[in-house]
């Protein structure tokens, strides 16, 4: 699956003492390799139950350092770290409205909605319904039943919130879907991966001046799915 090694589905035999310990050690290790700071973005980090967000033929590799399969179309929950790569670039904080254009599995809204806090909101959009369907169980499951989970083409975003003040896309596109950029606020940003899913994307970070004036800068290399409809590959 994108050139990742998917390991082999197997029964889970983990238990919540295993998958704590390993939630723990897997936030001291995004500590040590520099790719999260946030105390807010920590705590979520500690205590979304990812587990919980995975199909139990893959729910002992929940945090392993590799996407993982869930019902829907190619579709994944991306690697562990890729939540804090983007929430830390986005500066995502307490009372920010938040839009997520791919839910996948749910879990990135879990984690934003423990960082925005009570004030904030969070709107996450699905175009897939089985992958719908199956994030919306997870978020109610846990208790996150104020998530606004919307079935639709994430890439036209959800004017009926906007504007927000983040913005983070889950999938590789060619182009920033412009209607997303206009339900951005001044001095928010916008997080997506650019290039064909054949190889590796740039992890492009788009900024709204106070003006409207648009600043983009490339932050890493990644790999992620492509886009579905016009904006895809």
């Amino acid at each position: 699956m994108l050139g990742w090694a998917i390991p082999p589905p197997r029964k889970s035999v983990k238990t919540k003492r295993d998958f704590d310990k390993e939630r723990e050690e897997k936030v001291c290790w995004l500590i040590r390799q520099g790719l999260l700071k946030s105390q807010l973005i920590l705590e979520a980090m500690l205590e979304v139950p990812r587990e919980d967000f995975i199909p139990e033929p893959y729910r002992d590799y929940a945090y392993v350092e590799v996407p993982l399969p869930i019902p829907g179309q190619n579709a994944t929950i991306s690697c562990p770290h890729s939540y804090p790569l983007f929430y830390e670039a986005l500066n995502l904080g307490r009372s920010d409205k938040f839009l997520e254009v791919g839910t996948g599995s749910g879990y990135g809204a879990a984690l934003a909605r423990e960082i925005v806090g009570s004030r904030g909101c969070i709107v996450t959009v699905e175009i897939d319904s089985e992958t719908y369907r199956f994030a919306k169980e997870n978020l109610h499951r846990l208790g996150y039943t104020d998530v606004e989970v919307v079935l639709d083409d994430g890439a036209y975003g959800y004017p009926a919130k906007s504007p927000y003040d983040k913005i983070c896309i889950t999938a590789s596109c060619k182009k920033i879907p412009e209607l997303l950029i206009q339900q951005l606020k001044p001095r928010g940003r916008l997080i997506t991966p650019m290039g064909p899913s054949t190889r590796e994307q740039d992890l492009v970070l788009l900024a709204k001046e106070k003006n409207g004036e648009l600043k983009v800068s490339c932050l890493d290399k990644v790999l992620y799915v492509p886009l579905r409809g016009p904006y895809g590959f």
